[in-house]
């Protein structure tokens, strides 16, 4: 029996934000946006969608030609920055979808969520007779939760939105999940965090004032000494570890589907695993969209015709916390 991704699908605003407009927010140059950061544009969200409503946009698309009754569970890996705060978006998503024999519920690790998602489904299916298809389903607004005159935390002005799904079946006829690894070093908990919101600091009127409730960074140099030693080299142990128990090695790997970083890291670890850039997804138009980034590349890559029978995928992500995740995909499809 394999499991596999039978279909994606990927869903982005219609409103843009251009390097030059990020440059006007941020007082960073438009070259150095587009050439350090890698980002020409990104989708940005109006108040009329949110993290459920790009979800289900994008889960309408995994599910063309397909009955929703046939699936069994629905599963929101998306960005915790939903609709509301003690909400779970997944029953919401379910009942839009019409998936109505599945029952729905949420994982969360923030940017590394993915290939998370991807074992949890597949292990599902392994694990219980009764699953056939799993949908996996995320949206992401967090272009909403960035500060541009905070300087410890407008770096991540590359923040997106847009909504992904995958439907992961028993028996695909279009690719097989491999094996997956997994990292997390918790000396990172409490470097990055929207401060306000929670138990620790409920909302209030001084926390509005005060801007406590976009994403901060407590300390970001403490931060980068800490996290650029290790950083390249957790990427590279959890994608050679979920090859090796995929009985693959880098070399084997046609498409590499990462996170948005910016563009020296993401040279860097294409140059540690020894791949050209043509092997892999650099999302340099959609910018990070929390944990949807390597679903987003996975669609584009479908979608340009880059995946042939036999080719080797790696999906990668990394979230704040701090955890790094990959999972092994093999393509069947012609």
């Amino acid at each position: 029996m394999s499991v596999g991704i039978q279909s994606t699908g990927a869903f982005f605003p219609s409103t843009v934000e251009t390097a030059a407009d990020l440059a006007m927010k941020t007082g960073i140059p438009e070259q150095v946006i587009v050439e350090k950061f890698g980002l020409v544009q990104k989708h940005v969200a109006d108040d009329s969608l949110h993290a459920s409503d790009l979800a289900i946009a994008a889960g309408k698309q995994a599910l063309e030609g397909i009955d929703p009754l046939a699936i069994d569970v629905v599963i929101y890996f998306g960005s915790p920055h939903k609709d509301y705060t003690v909400w779970s978006s997944a029953p919401k998503i379910q009942h839009a979808l019409g998936a109505t024999n599945a029952y729905a519920f949420e994982i969360m690790n923030v940017s590394s969520c993915f290939p998370i998602a991807l074992k949890v489904a597949k292990d599902m299916i392994v694990a219980d007779s009764s699953i056939q298809n799993v949908l996996l389903v995320a949206g992401c607004r967090e272009s909403q939760i960035v500060d541009y005159t905070n300087p410890r935390s407008r770096f991540m002005f590359n923040f997106a939105d847009g909504g992904t799904a995958a439907l992961v079946t028993r028996n695909s006829s279009v690719s097989e999940v491999l094996a997956s690894a997994v990292l997390t070093d918790g000396s990172f908990h409490d470097d990055v965090r929207a401060v306000a919101g929670g138990s620790k600091h409920f909302a209030s009127h001084e926390t509005v004032e005060k801007n406590l409730h976009y994403i901060d960074v407590k300390d970001p140099q403490s931060m980068k000494e800490r996290l650029d030693p290790v950083s390249i080299s957790n990427f590279e142990q959890v994608i050679r570890q979920a090859l090796q128990k995929s009985g693959h090695t880098p070399q084997d790997v046609s498409l590499l589907l990462p996170l948005h970083t910016k563009r020296s890291m993401f040279k860097e670890l294409l140059r540690a695993l020894e791949l050209p850039e043509e092997r892999a997804i650099y999302l340099s138009h959609h910018g990070h969209m929390s944990s949807l980034d390597p679903c987003v590349g996975l669609h584009l890559a479908q979608q340009e015709g880059r995946l042939k029978k036999g080719d080797l995928a790696v999906a990668v992500s990394a979230g704040t916390g701090y955890t790094w995740a990959a999972t092994v995909i093999r393509w069947l499809g012609e």
